[in-house]
């Protein structure tokens, strides 16, 4: 006997869910149950721990640094001038500061001076041969590179780094001990002259004092910010020993997990962190057994949701054919963040990198693009509202010199970042019955716009001021400009210029859009007025006496 066909248009649809849904299902539960067993530990998990720990070892570093930039700074206000610098004025520094060991200032014109704790001196042999090496290192590194190393550090100081660190391993008796050498250029304002400068920490305070009780304050204020788990436990070794030199409360020795090198105030140095009491590869075993029967719970859920599907396929069919003309516009905005997410967190995940700077250029990255696509989905959200009839305003008594100042100061970062050059103009003007978020959001999509259609000139103009019974806001800039032929296009829907620039610049077309539909929904409206290769204005009209809204929510 012949099979039957299908007889409708659903019996066809169900036949390819149970060929495209419940067969590939099926297959997936074997295959991930095959692979389950034969697993050891889940790399996924390992590596997204090891993410964390970097990210909570660079942000450690930070905190310890700026904590020796705190000290360093303390002494070099105290410090004296070239000409100036005798014993007592050192002596007298060393005593009110005991984390130092020695002091040092050379010019060509006095020559080298130095100062060591005197009772250390006295009462120390090994701490006399560490200052005998300090003082012979400095003094022949400086005379011989004096105008050299001075010109570096007055370049290092302009770009707001007022210290170079020197970090060496001193010999102590028949120890080695850990100092580092902040070296600065003291100049003497009255004169204009010039010496170098340098404060050594002493090695016994970093090693008893300053990292263990700094290691302590950082982790505790990264479980507070629950930036790190609570068990997670951190130290510091040298790059050379993987003995640790200090370490934090609790930790249970052991090598660490995951590594940073230190490289600014304590080159040399190595932090590291791992957790207390266990290993990442115990949490990947567990990781495993939980996956197992979380696998069989999602197949069990699946099977129902199969299910569900066929009773609403018809009501989902429907509901996908709605906005397609939107999907087809924005899909490859949202796919290029996210390729660009998934590309660099692979690369992580694979542990390929090997250097600090490239994981953190990575993060970066994945930050940026996850704030572009965040962007996009609010836009897509609030354009969404919009087409549904469902965009609701808050009108509400508003000042707008502050809503423009504080949207601009949240934004003044990326835009500084950019190159850009920000000039505000903001007058008296009356208070208005707006939604402060979206006229926020108005301003931010102009000079977002700005930001990505300028190229040499990186000029943004921000202009607040009253004419004619309205409060105008204008956003301009002197980039690519519009050509009058497309300016009545612009506020269109998904509508892009034809510029090469533009459309090698991401964006998704409905940024000018949603300022229109603000506008109008005020009782306003924008304008434009642009020329190519001249910038662009545009210009946001909100009246000062509008309609008064029934209540404070309104909806579009």
């Amino acid at each position: 006997m012949k099979a039957k066909q299908p007889r409708s248009a659903r019996s066809r649809l169900i036949l390819t869910m149970e060929l495209a849904v419940i067969l590939p299902a099926a297959t997936l539960v074997l295959l991930s149950a095959r692979h389950l067993q034969t697993i050891q530990r889940d790399r996924a998990v390992e590596a997204a721990i090891q993410r964390d720990f970097s990210q909570v070892l660079a942000i450690s570093e930070k905190q310890i640094n700026h904590k020796a930039y705190e000290l360093m700074d303390d002494i070099r206000n105290e410090f004296p001038v070239p000409g100036e610098a005798c014993s007592e004025t050192l002596d007298r520094i060393l005593g009110a500061h005991p984390y130092v060991a020695h002091l040092m200032l050379y010019d060509p014109e006095h020559g080298f001076v130095m100062r060591s704790r005197p009772d250390r001196l006295k009462n120390d042999p090994g701490f006399r041969e560490e200052a005998e090496h300090v003082s012979k290192m400095m003094e022949g590194w400086w005379k011989l590179e004096y105008d050299d190393f001075s010109k570096k550090l007055t370049k290092m100081d302009e770009k707001g780094t007022p210290y170079y660190f020197d970090g060496e391993w001193m010999p102590r008796g028949d120890k080695h001990v850990y100092t580092s050498t902040a070296i600065f250029l003291r100049t003497d304002k009255e004169t204009g002259k010039a010496a170098i400068a340098a404060i050594t920490f002493d090695g016994d305070y970093l090693r008893d004092q300053f990292f263990p009780q700094t290691l302590d304050q950082v982790m505790s204020r990264n479980v507070a910010e629950e930036q790190t788990d609570k068990n997670a436990v951190i130290m510091v070794r040298p790059k050379s020993d993987s003995t640790p030199i200090a370490y934090c409360t609790g930790w249970d020795g052991g090598n660490a997990e995951v590594e940073r090198n230190m490289e600014s105030v304590f080159p040399g140095l190595v932090l590291g962190m791992k957790l207390r009491g266990t290993t990442l590869a115990a949490m990947g075993k567990h990781f495993m057994h939980t996956s197992v029967l979380t696998l069989g719970g999602l197949s069990f859920l699946l099977a129902g949701g199969i299910y569900l599907t066929y009773r609403n396929v018809s009501k989902e069919m429907a509901l996908a054919r709605l906005k397609s003309d939107f999907v087809s516009n924005v899909s490859h905005e949202l796919r290029t963040p996210l390729s660009l997410i998934r590309l660099y967190a692979e690369t992580l995940e694979l542990g390929r990198l090997t250097s600090p700077e490239k994981h953190q250029e990575y993060y970066c990255i994945i930050r940026k693009e996850s704030e572009r696509l965040t962007a996009l989905i609010n836009n897509i959200l609030d354009f969404s509202r919009i087409e549904a009839g469902r965009k609701e305003y808050d009108f509400r008594e508003t000042d707008m010199r502050e809503l423009v100042r504080n949207t601009l100061e949240s934004y003044r970062y990326q835009i500084e970042q950019h190159g850009f050059t920000l000039e505000e103009k903001i007058g008296d003007v009356p208070p208005l019955r707006v939604d402060r978020e979206a006229v926020a959001r108005s301003l931010v999509n102009l000079v977002n716009n700005a930001l990505k259609y300028s190229q040499d000139r990186k000029y943004i103009g921000v202009n607040l001021y009253r004419e004619n019974g309205s409060v105008k806001l204008e956003v301009i800039d002197h980039g690519i400009g519009i050509p009058p032929h497309e300016q009545s296009k612009i506020f269109e829907k998904f509508y892009r210029v034809g510029d090469p620039l533009v459309h090698n610049t991401k964006g998704s077309g409905l940024g000018l859009s949603l300022v229109q539909h603000i506008a109008k929904a005020h009782g306003g409206e924008v304008v434009v007025d642009s020329a190519p290769g001249a910038g662009s204005k545009f210009t946001i009209s909100l009246p000062v006496n509008p309609a008064e809204n029934n209540g404070t929510a309104a909806s579009a």
